[in-house]
């Protein structure tokens, strides 16, 4: 049986609406306030997935060569010593070539803290050889998560305390 390690939840609407904007522009709070009420939490599609499916918070098309950075309005809170690895959902990488821009999203389980409550964001690139555009619906799954347990070195001494995201930490 696999272990539970980790609790998904939403960001506060503050930090998502500063994520938001930060990705897409102005908005009002009303638009805003309306995709944060239907934000989905990460689920498994089968008994069976390893994979949590993260869903889009609007709309999202991608022509050929196109990046989009999405804030997803997730964080998560997990056990020391496990990491969620992020992937695009294998069917929009098989179909599209759909690309993380960082190949694999890690999340580390200190993350939780951080000044931004931990929200995870997306950065995608349609990366298509063949011409194909990116349609995915807002509430549709378009990355997936998979806990890992990880360990490290027996002279390992890190003690630094975490806060921010991306480079946040050299």
């Amino acid at each position: 049986m696999a272990k539970r390690v980790a609790m998904f939840d939403k960001v506060s609407f503050g930090q998502f609406k500063e994520g938001f904007i930060d990705c897409f522009g102005e908005s009002s709070d009303e638009k805003v306030n309306e995709v944060y009420e239907n934000l989905k939490i990460p689920t498994r599609a089968t008994g069976g997935s390893a994979g949590y499916d993260f869903f889009a918070p609007i709309d999202i098309v991608l022509e050929p060569g196109e990046t989009v950075k999405i804030p997803t309005g997730i964080r998560v809170w997990m056990e020391p010593d496990w990491v969620l690895s992020c992937y695009p959902r294998s069917g929009l990488g098989f179909k599209y070539r759909l690309q993380l821009n960082n190949t694999v999203g890690i999340i580390d389980s200190d993350y939780y803290d951080s000044d931004n409550e931990g929200h995870i964001f997306a950065k995608l690139t349609n990366d298509t050889k063949e011409g194909k555009t990116v349609r995915v619906e807002a509430g549709s799954g378009f990355m997936q998560g998979i806990f890992l347990e990880y360990g490290i070195t027996l002279d390992d001494d890190a003690m630094e305390i975490r806060n921010g995201g991306f480079g946040s930490t050299t």
